[in-house]
Parts: C-alpha cells; sequence; structure tokens
C-alpha cells in the first residue's frame, strides 16, 4: 500500500509540474496520527491557474481510477479530497498567508518525537 501511495502522489506532483503549478510538495503523513496519508501542496500563477489544473488533474486522474470524493475551490484555493490524499492548489499569496507547510511539519516533528 504504501508504495501505491507514494506513486499516486508523484503522479499528481508530475500532472501538477507538467501545467507550471509551482513550489510541489509532498508530505507523507503515513503513521503520523493526520486524517490522510498524503498531502499534495502546488502554487498556482493565479485564479484561472487554480481552477485550470483542478480540471487537468481531473481529465488526467479520473481515467486512471482517482476517486474525487470532495472538491472545494475559490479562485485562490483548491482542496482536493482523494480520500487517502489531500491535494492543495494555491494562490502565492494564500500558500503564504496559510502557512500549511509549517503546520504538517509540526505533526510529523510531533509523532517522531513521541517514538
Amino acid at each position: 500500500m504504501t508504495k501505491d501511495i507514494q506513486k499516486r502522489a508523484n503522479r499528481i506532483k508530475e500532472l501538477l509540474e507538467e501545467k507550471k503549478g509551482e513550489n510541489v510538495q509532498i508530505f507523507d503523513l503515513i503513521d503520523k496520527d493526520y486524517f490522510v496519508d498524503m498531502v499534495v501542496i502546488a502554487t498556482s500563477l493565479g485564479d484561472r491557474h487554480t481552477l485550470a489544473l483542478l480540471d487537468y488533474l481531473k481529465e488526467k486522474l479520473k481515467p486512471e481510477g482517482e476517486e474525487f470524493l470532495k472538491v472545494q475551490s475559490s479562485e485562490d484555493w483548491v482542496v482536493i479530497d482523494l480520500g487517502d490524499i489531500i491535494v492543495h492548489i494555491m494562490s502565492e499569496a494564500y500558500r503564504d498567508r496559510y502557512n500549511i507547510e509549517e503546520f504538517l511539519e509540526e505533526i510529523k516533528e510531533n509523532k517522531q518525537n513521541l517514538e
């Protein structure tokens, strides 16, 4: 299972980067007491680009068997729930404002400190 989810997260990263998603990061949270196993974060070039990246992921991943359980979107931020993977696509301003990376790093560090 671990290799499969890593392969899927890497595929998402690859697709986002193909369409100019920037600073794409994958956070492996397997066994970290978080509600998903992986989080993928990308920066878009602006409002239309955020939604275009969402459409591109749907176009490419649905035929590969990926199920989009829930999608929440605005012009600045898209959140895609794939069950065990969450994808965040944000404008640069939103990514700077919410700094999800710091939060996810704390989750990883706290779990490691408990072991």
